[in-house]
């Protein structure tokens, strides 16, 4: 048996187990060539004396890291996005050969700046990067390189490329018309920052839903999804002072669906009778607001792991076009419940 200090090598494996090194060797790789028994014996004793592969040398010798990248794009309006994301890809992961490691992608720096470092350094066999844009040059760059990914989002490129993608223009098609339901009729957006694809969705399902429904509508210019608090609360609130104000809001954040109630209730307004909100929901937090809030669920978690299933695919060396997934929202409404809270919470703590 190796000193506990010794790192564990193919050579302790083969000389436990009475077999060649290439045998051993093979075996981990789960080679249909060597018998089940085998396999499974040798599997069984790497694992007790905690046996790790050399990634640099199998990197070597292969050419691949059996890592997947996930390059995380901090931002606030969607509480729990990366604990949520991040849950999804490992448990897409796990029984697998690959790793997930978090590639930062900090606010200041150009967007191509951790793609380019990974694809330099090859530091992956695959990544993840959300966010998208119409012209995304992240996704221009790993197509003319043949560098495996899958985008959490579209683009308006003109070219096929794995995604996963929430459908926001049936969201917003869908709180509008939650709205109008309930005697609303001067409905306001706030939107996503001008360079986002989803930005795109959204109004496109919006505008389509108060044009059929005959209602006023306004797009805020001043303020959109990743304004400071104070400053959504200052504009509502000077809104709400001008003539002809909105009466009810489709808002695709659950951190700006905070300070537009914070501003109506300083307004002397309540929501559900003077004013009413439609919200997407990616986490717990509406479930214990008073008085409840219409909210459409969006499974963060659920596209995280949507994301791994389709890159280990496209790793594989599936086409890009038969890589895609739009997923449907959920809607949470009032008058049908909150029931799943369960799901939500079984999924962030997987």
């Amino acid at each position: 048996m190796a000193r506990r200090s010794d790192r564990p090598t193919l050579r302790t494996i083969a000389e436990l187990t009475g077999l060649a090194v290439t045998t051993v060797s093979r075996a981990l790789l789960d080679a249909p060539q060597i018998a089940l028994e085998t396999r499974q014996r040798v599997q069984r004793v790497a694992h007790e004396i905690g046996y790790q592969p050399d990634r640099a040398a199998r990197h070597l010798r292969t050419g691949r890291t059996n890592v997947i990248s996930f390059v995380l794009d901090p931002h606030d309006e969607l509480l729990g996005f990366s604990t949520s994301m991040i849950s999804g890809l490992t448990r897409a992961l796990r029984d697998t050969q690959y790793h997930l490691v978090i590639t930062p992608h900090f606010a200041e720096a150009p967007t191509l700046d951790p793609i380019e470092y990974i694809l330099r350094n090859r530091m992956a066999d695959g990544v993840v990067f959300s966010r998208t844009e119409p012209k995304d040059p992240r996704v221009k760059l790993l197509m003319e390189n043949d560098f495996p990914f899958v985008s959490h989002g579209r683009t308006d490129l003109g070219i096929e490329h794995a995604f996963v993608d929430y459908d926001n223009a049936a969201f917003a098609r869908m709180a509008v018309e939650r709205l109008v339901s309930k005697g609303r009729r001067r409905l306001a957006l706030i939107l996503p920052p001008d360079r986002f694809m989803f930005r795109r969705h959204l109004l496109d399902g919006f505008q389509e839903a108060v044009e059929r429904a005959g209602v006023a509508s306004e797009l805020p210019g001043d303020v959109n999804l990743d304004s400071d608090a104070a400053d959504l609360y200052a504009w509502l609130t000077w809104r709400l002072r001008q003539p002809d104000p909105p009466d009810g809001m489709v808002c695709a954040g659950e951190v700006s669906a905070l300070s537009i109630m914070a501003a109506l209730s300083d307004q002397g307004l309540t929501v559900g009778k003077d004013f009413d909100l439609v919200v997407k929901q990616t986490s717990l937090l509406y479930d214990e607001v008073r008085p409840r809030i219409d909210a459409v669920y969006e499974d963060i978690s659920e596209a995280g792991e949507t994301l791994g299933k389709l890159l280990i695919r496209r790793i594989a060396g599936e086409k890009p076009d038969a890589l895609q997934c739009l997923q449907e929202p959920v809607p949470r409404f009032t008058d049908r419940g909150h029931g799943t809270r369960a799901a939500i919470g079984a999924r962030q703590s997987a």
